[in-house]
């Protein structure tokens, strides 16, 4: 297997795959293959859901007006008992089921943000969990986009939790971010209903929303980030994979165009401080998460070295980090010529691997 590891690995390949095995007691020829490619570009929409597989049950909640709808005018709650009273229902864990739509926070503006929460076939409560938020330049995605990767995790007994957040251009930053702070504090605050640890929780993300996934790696309450309910718990998590995440928005890359830079972040220059102030690495101290970094080598809509820099940010403060080079990779690691190193496959493993570190 020809693949590249930079220096500041956690483990070697053979020991994340072999790890990601064990956690469920299975071998390589028994793992389930993965489904079709669905990890968007940083630009792209998903239109459609892949089907799911080996969750027997589901629990729907109606729907609610979109995130991707223009702001309302209706007010915000003012206090303490105001907002206690506008809090989402809580759905009770249920081993082997998936609860669709389920309203972890509501914005502002009146928006409930939805979530899917899948519970592994054994649950024995305090489960770890990790969150899964999508990619789509900020702008478009959903919550099924990542399906794909949740089956290892399942199998490993995490609960997962898939989200969607407000979308640019017509909630601008820092609304993607003020959403996933906001999901994981409501997490902690129903730990207990979930059957979830809130020590030990995870996130994980694909090009936009590993931008998000590293934010919550690096930050502990910011002011303008950290709006709404459940204030008195942490929206830091405990562990972050990052595939193919932009980390440094003052750098220059293809997927971050001019018109993505103002719809999105509202900045009028590559040198707006905006861009720093939305840039995960300039968060990074000692005491971050640790960090598996996963990008194609051949990405040239989020360069590989927007997951240098952030590597090296990390491993310069100490945090333990690894950037898994995967050879023939484009951006979702889309290639037309030659299989990608390491495989889909493999990868699941190792994100299974490296969650069980961290969190188990």
């Amino acid at each position: 297997m020809n693949t590249t590891l930079k220096p500041g690995r956690l483990f070697g390949m053979g020991a994340l795959i072999l790890a990601g095995l064990a956690c469920a007691g299975r071998t390589a020829e028994t793992t389930p293959p993965l489904a079709t490619d669905t990890l968007p570009p940083l630009e792209a929409t998903v239109t459609s859901a892949p089907a799911d597989t080996a969750l027997p049950t589901e629990t729907a909640v109606p729907a609610s007006p979109s995130a991707t709808a223009p702001p309302t005018t209706t007010a915000p709650p003012t206090s303490a008992v105001d907002i206690a009273a506008t809090l989402p229902p809580v759905v009770a864990a249920q081993a082997g089921t998936v609860a669709r739509d389920v309203t972890y926070c509501t914005s502002a503006e009146g928006i409930d943000l939805k979530m899917d929460v899948y519970f592994p076939s054994t649950l024995a409560a305090p489960t770890p969990a990790v969150v899964f938020i999508h990619g789509g330049g900020w702008s478009a995605g959903d919550k099924r986009g990542g399906a794909e990767f949740f089956t290892s995790l399942l199998d490993c007994d995490y609960v997962v939790i898939s989200l969607n957040y407000r979308l640019a251009p017509a909630f601008p930053y820092p609304a993607q971010i003020q959403d996933v702070k906001c999901a994981i504090r409501y997490l902690r605050a129903n730990a207990a209903a979930y059957g979830v640890d809130p020590a030990r929780i995870g996130a994980m993300g694909t090009s936009a929303g590993a931008h998000l996934a590293a934010i919550l790696g690096v930050t502990e309450a910011v002011a303008e980030w950290d709006t709404g309910p459940y204030l008195e718990q942490s929206s830091k998590v405990a562990a972050v994979v990052d595939f193919f995440g932009p980390a440094d928005l003052t750098q220059p890359m293809l997927g971050l165009t001019s018109a993505i830079r103002e719809e999105v972040f509202g900045a009028t220059s590559p040198s707006d401080s905006v861009l720093a102030e939305a840039s995960p690495v300039t968060y990074i101290t000692p005491d971050d998460a640790p960090f598996l970094i996963i990008h194609g080598s051949l990405d040239d809509f989020v360069p590989v070295s927007q997951s240098e820099i952030l590597l090296d940010r990390l491993l310069a403060a100490g945090v333990p980090a690894e950037l898994v080079l995967v050879e023939n990779g484009r951006h979702a690691f889309h290639t037309a010529d030659y299989p990608v190193q390491p495989s889909r496959e493999e990868l699941t493993l190792m994100i299974a691997a490296f969650f069980d570190q961290y969190l188990k």
